[in-house]
């Protein structure tokens, strides 16, 4: 058994109140809900899910997390 960590965007959407999570480099994994706690579990489940639907070749080229960068426009 293998251990993955992977990072989530989180944004919060100001209309719905609903907090969603995006976990990029991994196709199908995103979630939202109401609470940060549920939220975390959310992600955990489709993370899961997203993973046992890889094949060995593509578990093992999973892209590396590097980072976030805020970039600051004037308009």
């Amino acid at each position: 058994m293998r251990n993955y960590k992977f990072t989530a965007e989180i944004t919060r959407d100001n209309e719905t109140n609903q907090y969603i999570g995006i976990v990029s480099g991994l196709p199908g994994a995103h979630s939202q809900a109401s609470t940060l706690d549920e939220l975390y579990k959310n992600l955990q489940e489709v993370v899961q899910l997203c993973l046992e639907e890889l094949e060995e070749d593509e578990l093992n080229n999973l892209p590396d997390f590097v980072g976030f960068q805020q970039i600051s426009v004037a308009l």
